[in-house]
């Protein structure tokens, strides 16, 4: 377990910059497929290229920042968590499906009750007392 507390700094005037051209070249790539979109000269295969390749492009540029670096390291902190779990095997998740849906249907049937006698009360019983 990752106990380091650490204070988290404003993004530096680079960092900013980064990321404005990261999002210049991702709106460039999704402009470009609009517009190359309307004259139909341009197959729909290769605008969607070039949006992937703006994608990708706009990415590795922010990734190269400070808040890029934290999410590279807490994505690769994930992954070493996710190899310590023990997921369940296929029987055990059969199992807990089961007593779920056992679970489920039980408490349908008593909400279902209860609402029969809620109604039967207030319709039959509680309405026919004010005539």
């Amino acid at each position: 377990m990752n106990t380091k507390a650490e204070p988290t700094k404003g993004a530096s005037g680079a960092d900013i910059a980064k990321l404005v051209l990261a999002v210049i070249v991702l709106a460039a790539g999704i402009f470009a497929y609009s517009w190359f979109g309307a004259d139909g000269s341009v197959p729909q295969s290769v605008r969607l290229l070039g949006v992937l390749a703006a994608l990708i492009i706009s990415l590795a540029i922010g990734a190269f920042t400070a808040p890029g670096r934290r999410v590279r390291a807490f994505l690769g902190e994930s992954q070493f968590e996710l190899r310590k779990v023990v997921w369940p095997t296929r029987d055990e998740t059969l199992k807990t499906t089961g007593i779920i849906i056992a679970v489920v249907i039980v408490l349908s049937l008593l909400l279902g009750l209860i609402d029969l006698i809620l109604k039967s009360v207030v319709l039959d019983w509680l309405l026919k007392l004010g005539t």
